[in-house]
This record gives C-alpha cells, sequence and structure tokens, in this order.
C-alpha cells in the first residue's frame, strides 16, 4: 500500500477518530499521521472490535476499511447506524467500481476513499468531516443508546424510546454533550437547575434518570460528583 506524504496541517486537538483497518503498516502510518495532526486516535485492526469501540466510545469521526476480517467494513457501518451511531464516516477501500461506491454510501458512509491515496487528501476529507461532526445535535451516544435532542427521549440499546421530562432531559444531554467530565453538583446546578433553592435538586434528577433509565446510566464519582454512565 502506497500513501504518499502530506504537509502540516492546521491543528484539530479535540476531534476523536476511530481508525478500523488490518493493514498493519498503513495502521501505523496513519496513526502516527493524525495523531501529529492532533487527532486522539484509537485503532481497531477487525471488524468487531471496531464494532465495540464504536458502540462504547464516542468519536466525531470513523474511517473504515472495507475488507476486515471478524466482520466487513458495510456490515460493520450498517450495525452502527442500526444503533444511532452518529459519527461521520470515511470508508477506505481498494475497490473502485461505481457500484461499490455506491455500496458504500448506502451502507451510511459520508464520504469515500480509494486506495492507494495521498495523505493530503485523506487529512482534508478529515478536516472536512470533522467540521459537519460538528453540526450533528440531534443525537447523542449514551453507550450503545442515545439521547434524541429532537424528541427529548432516550432510546435504549434495545429500541425503547424511553419518554423524560424537561428537567430529566436537560440534566441527561449536559452528562451526554460532556461525556468524559465529571461534573459537580454545583456545576451541574447551575446548568440545569438555576431556579431551584433545594439543595438536593440534582441528586433528585439523577435518582429520576436511574430509575427511568437503570442505575448505569449515571455514573457517581465518590467526592466529585457525576458523569455520563451507559444505557
Amino acid at each position: 500500500m502506497s500513501v504518499q506524504g502530506a504537509t502540516r496541517s492546521p491543528r484539530v486537538d479535540r476531534f476523536r477518530v476511530l481508525l478500523v483497518e488490518d493493514d498493519d503498516e498503513l495502521v501505523e502510518l496513519l496513526s502516527c499521521a493524525l495523531r501529529d495532526e492532533g487527532y486522539a486516535v484509537d485503532v481497531a485492526l477487525d471488524g468487531q472490535r471496531g464494532l465495540h469501540l464504536g458502540l462504547t466510545r464516542r468519536y466525531d469521526v470513523v474511517i473504515i476499511d472495507r475488507r476486515l476480517p471478524a466482520l466487513d467494513g458495510l456490515a460493520l457501518l450498517v450495525r452502527l447506524r442500526a444503533r444511532a451511531v452518529r459519527a461521520r464516516a470515511l470508508m477506505l477501500t481498494g475497490l473502485d467500481s461505481v457500484h461499490d461506491r455506491v455500496d458504500g454510501l448506502d451502507a451510511g458512509a459520508d464520504d469515500y476513499l480509494v486506495k492507494p491515496f495521498d495523505l493530503d487528501e485523506l487529512s482534508a476529507r478529515l478536516r472536512a468531516l470533522c467540521r459537519r461532526a460538528v453540526e450533528l445535535t440531534d443525537a447523542l451516544p449514551i453507550g450503545a443508546g442515545h439521547l434524541n435532542v429532537v424528541q427529548r427521549e432516550a432510546v435504549l440499546p434495545s429500541g425503547e424510546h424511553v419518554p423524560l421530562s424537561a428537567r430529566e432531559f436537560a440534566l441527561l444531554r449536559v452528562l451526554a454533550t460532556h461525556a468524559s467530565t465529571v461534573h459537580t453538583r454545583a456545576a451541574l446546578r447551575r446548568a440545569v437547575f438555576r431556579d431551584a433553592s433545594a439543595a438536593s435538586i440534582v441528586d433528585t434528577y439523577v435518582y429520576y434518570l436511574r430509575a427511568k433509565l437503570g442505575r448505569s446510566v449515571v455514573q457517581t464519582v465518590p467526592g466529585l460528583g457525576y458523569r455520563l454512565g451507559t444505557l
């Protein structure tokens, strides 16, 4: 696999990328190049590992090889989309027919790049996808489920839709928007319950969310506060 060199591009430190590729040489080249540009990169060497990471962690963009061991790239992308994973997807492939490109786009890919490719082009396409990822506001991942921002409801991994009250939704949205952050009670009270006088208001609504969605939906961090869990 020949991938031509790239010039340095602007820093993009806040974006997370999942690279699903089984070519060790290409993985090393791409992961090093992307990290050097400022991306946080996780790597999966087969489709099953890619599926696990895609369902349990939040990514802005996933880069998926078409031909993968354990689970084909198209099948992987179809499963991610079926579970409301909204990360932008760039499909890499050595297959260059119109039919193959259509299959990739129909499976849920946002872009398609044929091997061998120029690293500058990959970098430019990735930056474009990251800009578009910022615009995604209608679904926030919560483990294998998600929060539907339009309908203001939680969607469980089983597909069940659970309606939320205005304050339950607001609290869960703050947690899901900043999934890796530990939020103090004071910070959550300022963000969600500014008109409430009860000091225990955050704990009360965490209790309500857990009663509706399961105890794991909000994690308690002893001595600090709360963070997003999983559905």
